[in-house]
């Protein structure tokens, strides 16, 4: 009696066996869908999604990024929004299968909340342009027990930039991936393939957005929020659009300046034109800033715009100061009552009396002093060495000592005259030095 219930019982399991074995084999014949496949090995009783993948050591995620596009809302802004595929890739030997079907990998997509994924998170400064739940991913299961994870992210990154050279500044824009939950003793994060730079799209599309150089690095300490937990970091690296800034503020400030030192060479008392020209290029030039400092991040620190605005507008201000002194002196009355040689010019005259109390020697003297000076030999001077009651008949080179005469004060018109000729200059020469020295300390062309 014992005996025939432990027969019967033996028979029960082998049969029990035969059909879980017949079953099984069933399963992953030829024919079967994704559906049913990932159904049987996503059981329950086989299959724990809370668990790690059991594998020896600690598991490693491959990462890869394939960037999409870039864009900018402005030239002026710190904010990138950047658009890529992340693919992450790990191993699980509980989803390891075999089949008679002729495709490789079965197309996970709706079994995505069953199975075990890295709870990989973003360490950034910015925002998902998209809700942090992925919605556009891919997930697929090969033979092997390889998972291929892929999901589109959009992020908004507020990017770190030197502005106090704006806008010749390279603007860095950061982000970084990592475990939220498992430290690095139990997952580790690896660039796949070892990649020291990301994957361009073949249609990568950018707006305001100019890439020169990227890097995929390991989270240094400083970088990870928390050093125990592994860490992958992205750099991107922008620059501005040199271009746009040369042909929108920097060639029309040029051209504005330049155009106030064209008074230098208007005759003194050209009020109208002068006046014109000197209010036209400061009004031009306050309207052309604050239009473009509208656009401009807000920075408490002095920036290379501060400084290129602040110079042109001294220049013009200062172009304008030298056309109000020239006429002020020049409409002076003069101290003293100069009797010019008919047929001369008063102006040329005097000019090498003014240029030399200003320590300007002329190579050669004008038409009217050489006159003076053939002339000047031969003229007879009151003497007071000469005694008697006959007039000196020796000249001023001959050994007479000759009455000095007091030196007269410059007529104003030649001193209003003077004063445009050395601004036609000074005021040149000191703005391209300016703009030497600007160009080369803010590495505009580098």
């Amino acid at each position: 009696m014992g005996w025939s219930c432990v027969v019967a019982r033996a028979v029960a399991i082998f049969l029990m066996l035969s059909r879980a074995s017949a079953l099984t084999s069933d399963i992953f014949a030829a024919g079967k869908s994704d559906k049913e496949i990932l159904d049987n090995l996503l059981k329950n009783s086989r299959y724990d999604k809370r668990l790690l993948p059991p594998v020896d050591g600690v598991l490693t995620v491959n990462v890869s990024v394939l960037l999409l596009s870039l864009a900018s809302p402005d030239e002026s802004s710190l904010k990138y929004e950047v658009e890529f595929l992340l693919q992450q890739q790990w191993y699980d030997p509980r989803l390891r299968y075999s089949n008679q079907s002729h495709y490789d990998f079965l197309n996970a997509i709706h079994h995505h909340e069953d199975i075990w994924l890295p709870d990989t998170y973003f360490i950034m400064h910015g925002d998902f342009k998209d809700p942090i739940i992925p919605m556009h991913f891919a997930l697929r299961i090969y033979r092997n027990g390889t998972i291929n994870y892929l999901m589109r992210r959009h992020l908004i990154l507020s990017c770190q930039g030197r502005l106090n050279i704006f806008p010749f500044d390279d603007p860095l824009c950061s982000f970084a991936l990592e475990s939220i939950s498992y430290e690095q003793s139990a997952i580790t994060y690896v660039w796949k393939n070892d990649e020291d730079t990301l994957r361009k799209s073949p249609s990568l599309t950018t707006l305001n957005a100019y890439l020169i150089q990227n890097q995929t690095i390991p989270c240094p300490i400083k970088a990870s929020w928390r050093g125990n937990y592994s860490c992958l970091k992205v750099d991107l690296i922008f620059t501005r659009d040199r271009s746009f800034y040369f042909t929108t503020v920097f060639i029309p400030g040029i051209i504005l300046v330049t155009s106030s030192f064209i008074t230098f060479w208007l005759e003194w008392n050209a009020v109208p034109a002068r006046v014109m020209i000197g209010v036209t290029t400061m009004l031009n030039f306050f309207t052309t800033s604050n239009g473009f400092r509208s656009t401009l991040p807000v920075v408490s620190n002095l920036t290379a715009m501060n400084v290129w605005d602040g110079v042109c507008m001294c220049f013009i201000y200062a172009s304008l100061l030298e056309f109000v002194c020239v006429n002020y002196v020049g409409r002076k009355r003069p101290l003293h009552n100069v009797v010019y040689r008919p047929g001369e010019n008063p102006v040329t005259q005097r000019l090498p009396a003014v240029l030399s109390r200003i320590g300007i020697i002329l190579a050669s003297p004008l038409p009217g002093d050489k006159k003076r000076e053939s002339t000047g030999a031969a003229e007879l001077v009151s003497c007071t060495a000469c005694t008697g009651p006959g007039a000196c008949t020796h000249t001023a080179n001959n050994g007479g000592v000759a009455e000095v005469r007091k030196k007269e004060p410059p007529h104003p018109i030649r001193v209003a005259k003077t004063i445009d000729v050395i601004a036609r200059i000074t005021f040149p020469t000191a703005y391209a030095v300016f703009l030497i020295f600007f160009f080369i300390h803010y590495k505009a062309f580098s």
